[in-house]
């Protein structure tokens, strides 16, 4: 049985400014629905991705900011860094873990710059919603055997306009 990621709840203390925050990095809002309530809705996807983050009100019980590491995966990370940039983003320069491809919690053991060998893995930026929730990109190359290359995808890393494809940046 094929199980498949779909969907993560990010908690937000202003659902407005969530909504502008995550639109400024070019996710694509796929729903805003009001219910009665207080009850609000909102999925983005971001660009090439097939799972969904949820933003809104009385959707989750966890506190805003307390979501940490969610992690997206880019081909080019200094394209992403530079196109993150570009749309405002807070975002950290490009580091490297002194331990190798994942990266240590908070800014623990961060080397400036990519890996040494721009190895897969290896190279990562991150930055966070205005509640503090933290997004960890990285940068992979090449997939490790069992996981999927898929080519003709829309890119995130280097694209420079929402939604657009390269056949050069395939999604992860």
């Amino acid at each position: 049985m094929d199980m498949k990621f779909e969907v993560a709840v990010i908690p937000v203390s202003d659902v407005d400014l969530a909504k502008t925050f995550y639109d400024s990095l070019g996710f694509r809002m796929d729903i805003d629905y009001v219910g009665a309530d207080d009850f609000r809705d909102v999925q983005f996807t971001p660009p090439g991705s097939e799972a969904s983050i949820i933003i809104g009100s009385n959707v989750t019980s966890a506190a805003p900011g307390s979501t940490q590491g969610v992690q997206l995966v880019v081909w080019d990370i200094e394209k992403a860094h530079e196109e993150l940039v570009g749309r405002g983003i807070d975002v950290s320069d490009v580091f490297h873990d002194v331990g190798g491809i994942f990266h240590h919690a908070g800014t623990k053991a961060r080397v400036p710059g990519p890996a040494d060998d721009r190895g897969t893995y290896g190279s990562w930026v991150s930055f966070a919603d205005p509640d503090g929730n933290s997004w960890m990109v990285q940068e992979i190359t090449t997939r490790l055997p069992g996981r999927r290359r898929r080519s003709g995808a829309r890119s995130w890393a280097g694209s420079g306009t929402r939604g657009s494809r390269t056949a050069s940046s395939p999604r992860a």
